[in-house]
């Protein structure tokens, strides 16, 4: 229907133009939006404010002229100048019985354009260092992306969702020598464990592995590893520093092959539990990408030269420096360290030239709001690369405070004082989980009160959604049991019919639900398909308590049942896209 008003109205622009009230080489933008009460019509337009100028009239003058110069259409009752020159429409009903008639034809691909816009993503989300269990904050991350993806293939866009594996680097190190030292203690050597090492049950668990595996092969005596070490914190020295040499020394007694064992084991055995973790939350990726593997492909080196090349980088104090902040960054930034090796901001830029070679318009992150000093840091690296810096989309979703009886649920992650994502979905579910982590937009901040993401009531969004559907699963139940059969056909010779101010509100609803897909696709917010639901389900539980469905009359009945089977399939499908199941009995 909004594509439909837009025509209209470009082509009473035509007409002005042809006419010589508006200027011949003026190319307006048609804005149009839908109405927030039914009072004021379905949609709104602001055409004759924002053109009074090269009209040179009064907007409320103008609107007239627009409206006098529409062409006439069976799907538009009527159209009302509201305000300083608002140009409000009123749907005709067979509009919305039109609508309803594309829901039950088209039932899953419902809201899909029906031309596919030129666009296509690779999408990275979650990007959790493997170095422990997903917790709370990355469910927010991997619920918003996950959603965000399903919701851009409806709109027509293509899109490959990517996890980038960070298996290289300083972090990977000291937890590999943190499994070690705990793989130490269970051969019962007593080594001081680094204050500022990994220090939650699951390393005990990834130690246990490789003891089950090699024994005490890798077993070293507590003086052999501390002798000559910097000072740890409790004893005045430097945590950082300290743990730096507890690697170096780990790598020097371990040597190449022993020091693998317990890097190997402790990233496949995270890697492994978080994509177990994610699939069971229904998050799935099309490629997981390895840090490393841009190492050893020599991409970073590339990467580097060609900074190079365009003339980015500069030698001072023995490092390599890309000058970022001529191209936007707060600072330049170190590309090669003194000693020689590339740092993790040299993979960064490594990856953004791997992923704007694939042939996709667009490369979209999804970080962390703790990565907003990412945000012109990237755009300088591509525009280093000599790319176009606005193919690069980064998105940062913002931190999600878990609440339990209404107090704050503390958590560190260091210390292993977390909740992980598998204890949050086991307490309050998946459904939930899902829904609760995208209901607000992503740059907002999230209050999650686990109690009523747990309750069973009208007040919990995602049970208050799935119950409308499970009430229209109970009511074609309810047919079959009166050994009645619902006829399609007679229900849509028979929508005219349908004219009860509950049923209007439903089928205005449904016909709503292809804009909000495009909408939520282009401002890449999901909360926008929340809401949505929500509002439908409200249109349809106060119909359920209404008006009766089964009833005598045969056109009746069968017009209610295509109205509420539409439902069913809008509301499924948007579930589906928010990764929530839709239960047919509650």
């Amino acid at each position: 229907m909004r594509e439909h008003i837009v025509e209209l109205l470009a082509q009473s622009l035509l007409h002005l133009q042809r006419d010589g009230v508006l200027p011949a080489d003026l190319d307006p933008d048609v804005g149009l939006e839908r109405t927030r009460s039914p009072e004021h019509g379905d949609f709104a337009s602001n055409l004759a404010m924002v053109l009074t100028r090269q009209a040179g009239m009064p907007p409320r003058e103008l609107a007239q002229a627009i409206i006098d110069h529409i062409p006439r259409s069976r799907q538009v009752a009527r159209i009302e100048i509201a305000g300083p020159g608002f140009i409000n429409f009123f749907m005709d009903h067979c509009a919305l019985r039109a609508a309803l008639k594309d829901v039950l034809r088209q039932r899953d691909e419902y809201g899909r354009p029906m031309a596919d816009p030129d666009e296509s993503v690779t999408l990275e989300f979650v990007s959790a260092n493997p170095t422990g269990p997903l917790h709370v904050g990355h469910g927010r991350g991997a619920a918003y992306g996950a959603t965000l993806g399903n919701i851009l293939e409806l709109a027509g866009y293509r899109v490959e969702r990517e996890y980038y594996v960070n298996d290289n680097g300083r972090q990977m190190d000291i937890l590999a020598v943190c499994v070690w030292l705990r793989y130490l203690e269970l051969c019962g050597e007593k080594v001081a464990f680094p204050e500022n090492g990994y220090r939650g049950d699951y390393i005990y668990d990834i130690s246990r592995l490789v003891r089950a595996d090699h024994g005490d092969k890798w077993r070293h005596g507590g003086f052999e590893i501390t002798e000559g070490l910097p000072p740890a914190p409790n004893e005045g020295g430097d945590g950082e520093v300290h743990i730096d040499a507890l690697i170096a020394r780990a790598r020097e007694l371990l040597g190449k092959d022993g020091y693998a064992v317990f890097f190997n084991a402790a990233l496949d055995t995270i890697l492994k539990d978080i994509e177990d973790d994610l699939g069971d939350f229904g998050v799935r990726f099309d490629s997981w990408f390895s840090e490393q593997a841009l190492e050893d492909s020599g991409a970073v080196a590339q990467a580097i030269e060609r900074l190079r090349d365009n003339g980015h980088l500069y030698v001072q104090d023995g490092a390599t420096w890309f000058r970022a902040s001529e191209l936007g960054d707060e600072k330049d930034r170190v590309v090669i360290r003194e000693n020689g090796r590339s740092t993790y901001f040299a993979s960064d830029i490594a990856y953004i030239q791997n992923k704007l070679s694939r042939g996709f318009n667009r490369a979209v992150y999804v970080l962390g709001a703790d990565h907003h000093g990412y945000v012109a840091r990237l755009r300088a690296a591509a525009q280093g690369l000599g790319e176009d810096p606005d193919r690069l989309e980064i998105l940062l979703v913002q931190f999600a405070v878990l609440y339990r009886f209404g107090e704050k649920v503390q958590m560190s992650t260091r210390s292993g004082q977390f909740i992980t994502l598998r204890e949050l979905r086991e307490e309050v579910g998946s459904d939930a989980a899902r829904y609760f982590y995208v209901m607000r937009s992503h740059d907002q901040h999230l209050d999650f009160d686990l109690d009523l993401a747990k309750s069973h009531s009208n007040e919990n969004p995602v049970y208050y959604i799935q119950y409308a559907h499970a009430r229209i699963c109970s009511v074609f139940r309810n047919l079959e049991q009166m050994d009645e059969r619902h006829n399609e056909a007679i229900g849509e010779a028979a929508l005219d019919l349908l004219t009860e101010d509950h049923e209007l509100a439903l089928m205005r609803n449904l016909a709503r639900f292809p804009e909000a897909i495009e909408t939520a696709a282009r401002m890449r917010a999901p909360h926008q398909i929340a809401h949505y639901l929500h509002g439908l389900a409200t249109d349809f539980h106060a119909y359920y308590n209404a008006h009766q469905y089964l009833v005598d009359d045969e056109n009746l009945r069968n017009a209610r049942l295509n109205l509420v089977l539409a439902t069913r399939i809008v509301l499924a499908s948007g579930l589906r896209l928010l990764g929530v199941s839709a239960p047919e009995e509650m």
